[in-house]
């Protein structure tokens, strides 16, 4: 007996399990944020009744410009991850979105756009490591960049590679049909 689940089932599942990410990913920068904001304009005393994400209690103390700097990256990676769930949602709830004809404007446009955003995730992975890596050569005790949610930067950008590349196949198979469609 064979079990058959449609591609209609397989892209509600998706679209649910893409609002779940999302809207997971959305709650988490936001702590992130609201942690940096209450930890750099109030007292430092009152910070520590703060929930923490991330523990930079010791970067905090040892220069809080550079605590700023680092909140930053983790805020901006996470935003950048929230960014390309969306993509995907509006990808799989647009009403134009035609799965017969995968060669379309719409199709280019959604690739190009996970493929910046995969591009921007892991540029800011990169540059946010580094400057952590930096201060744990200075003796800082930092989380882990994985805790941090910045690890990984490498395979952001080899996903970012991937995705131009199936972009521009996308775009020739656009021209291809276009073509085809006017000599028909």
């Amino acid at each position: 007996m064979n079990i058959y689940i449609s591609t209609e089932r397989i892209l509600q599942f998706l679209t649910i399990l893409s609002w779940i990410i999302f809207i997971g990913l959305c709650i988490e920068t936001c702590s992130y944020l609201t942690s940096t904001l209450f930890n750099l304009f109030l007292e430092p005393s009152k910070a520590k009744l703060m929930w923490h994400p991330i523990d930079l209690s010791s970067l905090f103390a040892f220069d809080q410009g550079y605590y700023a700097v680092v909140s930053f990256f983790v805020i901006l990676v996470g935003v950048l991850k929230a960014l390309l769930f969306y993509f995907i949602i509006r990808i799989l709830q647009n009403k134009n979105f035609n799965m017969s004809q995968p060669f379309s404007d719409i199709t280019r446009r959604f690739i190009f756009s996970i493929a910046y955003t995969t591009l921007a995730i892991g540029l800011s992975s990169s540059c946010g490591a580094d400057y952590t890596e930096w201060f744990m050569g200075q003796g800082v005790k930092m989380p882990t960049l994985e805790q941090m949610s910045i690890g990984g930067s490498d395979v952001w950008l080899f996903m970012s590679m991937t995705l131009f590349v199936i972009a521009h196949i996308f775009k020739k198979g656009i021209e291809i049909q276009t073509e085809n469609e006017l000599t028909v």
